[in-house]
C-alpha cells in the first residue's frame, strides 16, 4: 500500500499547512469555449502511470489515459475502455471486451493506432518489469503474477491475464475478490501501445514532454512547464466526447505560501475556484462579500488520526525526567479506559476549527478510521453495520454518531467516568499520576501547532491536568518527519500520542484500512501503533491485538458473499473503535470554497484514480458562468444524494447480469 503511504504524508502535510492540492478555475478565451483554471502544487517527476505510484503523475495521467472501467458521478464503475464485462460464477475469471472505437492519439491528436486487449497485457508486464510502485495491488491477486515478479516464473504467458483476441482480455486471479473492479482504475492496470513504448525506450512518459506517451483518454495534455503551468485540451476524437463538457483546463504552479492568491485570482474571474483558508487575515474580508457563495467540498475517504505508541523504545525528545514516568505512561496506554478517556475527551470540534474555522469544523470531522459511507449492503452503510457491533461492548457506545461530520465522540461525563476506571485499575499497578504524554508538532506550520495546543487543551479539561498531562515537543518539520512517518524501525518513533498519520484507502474494500494493523504483517504498525510487526510484540498482545488480526482474517476469508464480508470487518472496526488504538479526527477534505463548477458533475469515487472527491478529473465536470451560490449546492447535493443512492443500488442489481 505504498501509494497510500505516500498520500497520508502528503495529505498530512497538506492538511498541517491548510493547502489543498491542485483543484481548478475557469476563465474562456473564447465565447463558446469552456476552460477550467486553477492551481497545482507538485510537478511530477514522470509521466509514468504504469510505475509511478505519486499523485502529481496520477492527477495528470488520470485525465487523459483510460483503463477498462471509471467511475460516474454517482461512484459507479461504468464502461471506458471496456465496453463490457463478465465474471465467471466462482469469481476467479474477469472477461473484458474493449470498445472498437476506442483508439490511441499523439499529443498533437493524430490517430497512432486501436487500443487492443494486447495492450493491456504489455501494460502490466512492463509494470511487472520495472517493479511498479503500484505493483502490490494485484501481484497476489492475478495468478502466476507474484511467482513472476520472484522470478520463480520467466515466461509472462504464464501469469494469469490473456488477450483471447484483439478486443478481449481475461485476467485469472488466485481467489474472489468482490472489489477487483475497483483495482481496474489504477494506472498499474492500464494499457499501452507496445510498438509506441519500445519506439521510446528509456525516453517513455518523460515528466515535461507530452510528446512522449499515448493518449486514448478525454483529454491530451498540451504543455508541462516546471513550477509554471500545466495544459490540457479537449481530444475532440474521444469516443465519449459527449461527456466531456470542458475545452480547455489551465493550472498554474503555486507554491501555497500566499493563502490569499486562490482568492483573489476567482474574484478577478482568472480562476474557476479558490480554497479558502478561514484561519487568514484576509478570510473576514472574502467572508463578508462572498457570504452567499461560501460552499464545502464533500468529505472523502482518507481519514487522519491520533495514533496510540503502545511500545515505546526512544525518549530523544521527551518531557519525562524520571524511569517512572517513562513506565506510568506506558501502562496508562495500554490501558484501555484510559484510551477511551482520551478518545472521549478530546474536543474534535475545536480541534478542525484551528483549520476551518467555527463555522466549517464539524464539516470535516470523522470517527470511524473506515469511513461510515464507504461501502453498503443489505441497505446499511457501513458505520450503520459497526454501531450494530459497537453497542454490545458497553454502555458508553449506546448512544454514540458514527456519522461523518459529527463530532460524534466527544463526551465529557464519559472521559471522566472511563478515567477514573483507568486511575483505580493504574493506581493499583503501582502508575504515578499525572501521565505526560509527548505529542510532537511541526514547530513551524501555525495551524499545526494550533491544533495540538487544542487537543491538550480539550484533554487536560476534562481529564484534569493532575491526571494528564499532554507535553507538546515543538520540534522542526524534518525531526517531527524522522520520529514519526519516516522512522525506519519502532524503535525510532519517539512520541507517545501523534497526529502526524493518515490513511487513503487503495480499493472499494475495508481491508484496504484494517489490514494495514495487523501485529503480524500490518505494514503500518510502527507508524500508528510503535510496534514492528512480526516480531510477536507483548504490548500488541496484552492489547489485544491478535484477536483482532484473527477477525480481520475471518473477515478476509469471506469471498463470496459481500454482505457477510462487509458485516464480519464491521465487526472488526467495532473491536478497533472500542480499544481506542485509534482514534479517528478528520478527512482531507471537506473544507470552504469559492467555486463556478457546476455541483456534483465530478466523478465520484472513494478509492482508485478516476474518481475523486476534489476537481482533479475533468471528464464530465461542467461549469457555469457565476459563482455557485451555497442554496444552490445545497439542493444539488441532496438531489445528488438521492440519485445517487438509486444509482448505486441499480448498479448493484445489475452485478448479476455479468455473472456468466
Amino acid at each position: 500500500m505504498k501509494s497510500s503511504k505516500l498520500f497520508a504524508l502528503a495529505g498530512v502535510t497538506l492538511l498541517a499547512a491548510a493547502t489543498l492540492a491542485a483543484c481548478s478555475g475557469s476563465g474562456s478565451s473564447a465565447k463558446s469555449e469552456k476552460t477550467f483554471s486553477y492551481i497545482y502544487e507538485t510537478d511530477p517527476d514522470n509521466l509514468n502511470y504504469l510505475t509511478t505510484g505519486k499523485a502529481a503523475t496520477a492527477n495528470i495521467t488520470s485525465n487523459v489515459v483510460d483503463g477498462l472501467l471509471e467511475n460516474d458521478r454517482y461512484g459507479n464503475f461504468v464502461p471506458s475502455m471496456a465496453e463490457d464485462w463478465s465474471v465467471s460464477k466462482d469469481g476467479l475469471t474477469y472477461t473484458y471486451t474493449i470498445r472498437k472505437d476506442a483508439k490511441w492519439y499523439t499529443s498533437e491528436g493524430e490517430e497512432y493506432a486501436t487500443v487492443k486487449a494486447q495492450d493491456f497485457v504489455t501494460g502490466l508486464k512492463y509494470a511487472a518489469d520495472k517493479k511498479s510502485d503500484g505493483l502490490y495491488l494485484v501481484q497476489e491477486s492475478i495468478k502466476g503474477l507474484d511467482a513472476y515478479v520472484k522470478g520463480e516464473i520467466k515466461d509472462f504467458a504464464e501469469v494469469g491475464i490473456k488477450a483471447l483476441d484483439d478486443h478481449t482480455v481475461q485476467y485469472t486471479l488466485n481467489k474472489p475478490e468482490s472489489f477487483w473492479n475497483s483495482k481496474t482504475t489504477m494506472g498499474v492496470m492500464a494499457p499501452v501501445n507496445e510498438e509506441f513504448l519500445n519506439s521510446k525506450g528509456d525516453d517513455f512518459a518523460k515528466g515535461t514532454d507530452p510528446s512522449s506517451i499515448l493518449y486514448n483518454g478525454p483529454f491530451l495534455l498540451k504543455s508541462i512547464v516546471a513550477k509554471s503551468s500545466v495544459e490540457f485540451e479537449k481530444n475532440p476524437n474521444y469516443w465519449d466526447k459527449d461527456n466531456v463538457h470542458l475545452d480547455k483546463v489551465k493550472l498554474s504552479y503555486w507554491d501555497g505560501q500566499d493563502t490569499n492568491k486562490p482568492t483573489e485570482a476567482f474574484k478577478d474571474g482568472s480562476f474557476t475556484m479558490a480554497r479558502l483558508f478561514p484561519t487568514s487575515a484576509s478570510y473576514p474580508e472574502t467572508e463578508k462579500e462572498y457570504k452567499d457563495n461560501i460552499v464545502y467540498t464533500q468529505q472523502d475517504s482518507s481519514t487522519f488520526l491520533v495514533g496510540i505508541n503502545i511500545d515505546r523504545q526512544s525518549y530523544q525528545y521527551s518531557s519525562k525526567t524520571t524511569d517512572e514516568q517513562k513506565t506510568s505512561t506506558k501502562k496508562a496506554l495500554l490501558n484501555k479506559d484510559f484510551r477511551q478517556a482520551l478518545a472521549f475527551g478530546f474536543d474534535r470540534t475545536a480541534y478542525a476549527s484551528q483549520v476551518n474555522g467555527a463555522s466549517g469544523a464539524t464539516k470535516l470531522l470523522r470517527n470511524l478510521f473506515v469511513p461510515p459511507a464507504f461501502v453498503q449492503a443489505d441497505g446499511k452503510n457501513f458505520g450503520e453495520m459497526v454501531k450494530d457491533k459497537l453497542v454490545t461492548y458497553g454502555d458508553e457506545w449506546s448512544n454514540v454518531n458514527l456519522d461523518d461530520a459529527q463530532d460524534g465522540l466527544y463526551n465529557p461525563d464519559k472521559a471522566k467516568a472511563e478515567f477514573a476506571k483507568a486511575k483505580t485499575a493504574l493506581q493499583a499497578e503501582g502508575v504515578k499520576f499525572p501521565i505526560h504524554l509527548d505529542m510532537p508538532v511541526d514547530q513551524t506550520n501555525t495551524t499545526k501547532v494550533q491544533r495540538v495546543q487544542s487537543f491538550k487543551q480539550s484533554v487536560e479539561e476534562n481529564l484534569g491536568s493532575d491526571n494528564v498531562v499532554v507535553d507538546i515537543q515543538q520540534l522542526q518539520k524534518d525531526d517531527v518527519l524522522n520520529i514519526t512517518y519516516f522512522a525506519e524501525t519502532a524503535a525510532g518513533e519517539d512520541w507517545d500520542i501523534s497526529d502526524n498519520v493518515g490513511w487513503s484507502p487503495d480499493f472499494a474494500d475495508p481491508s484496504t484500512y484494517l489490514d494495514i494493523i495487523k501485529p503480524s504483517v500490518g505494514e503500518n504498525t510502527k507508524t500508528y501503533l510503535g510496534f514492528d510487526s512480526g516480531t510477536n510484540n507483548a504490548a500488541a498482545k496484552q492489547v489485544g491485538l491478535e484477536d483482532y488480526e484473527k477477525m480481520v482474517v475471518e473477515a478476509g476469508e469471506e469471498t463470496t458473499d459481500v454482505s457477510k464480508r462487509y458485516e464480519k470487518y464491521a465487526a472488526a472496526q467495532a473491536w478497533l473503535t472500542d480499544s481506542a488504538l485509534l482514534i479517528p479526527t478528520t478527512s482531507q477534505t471537506g473544507r470552504p470554497m469559492l467555486s463556478k463548477m457546476v455541483p456534483f458533475t465530478l466523478p465520484f469515487a472513494y478509492s482508485g484514480n478516476k474518481g475523486m472527491s476534489e476537481a482533479l478529473l475533468y471528464k464530465y465536470l461542467d461549469i457555469q458562468d457565476k459563482p455557485v451560490t451555497a442554496d444552490e449546492y445545497q439542493k444539488a447535493q441532496e438531489k445528488w444524494l438521492k440519485e445517487k443512492e438509486e444509482s448505486n443500488k441499480k448498479a448493484q442489481e445489475d452485478l448479476a447480469n455479468h455473472v456468466k
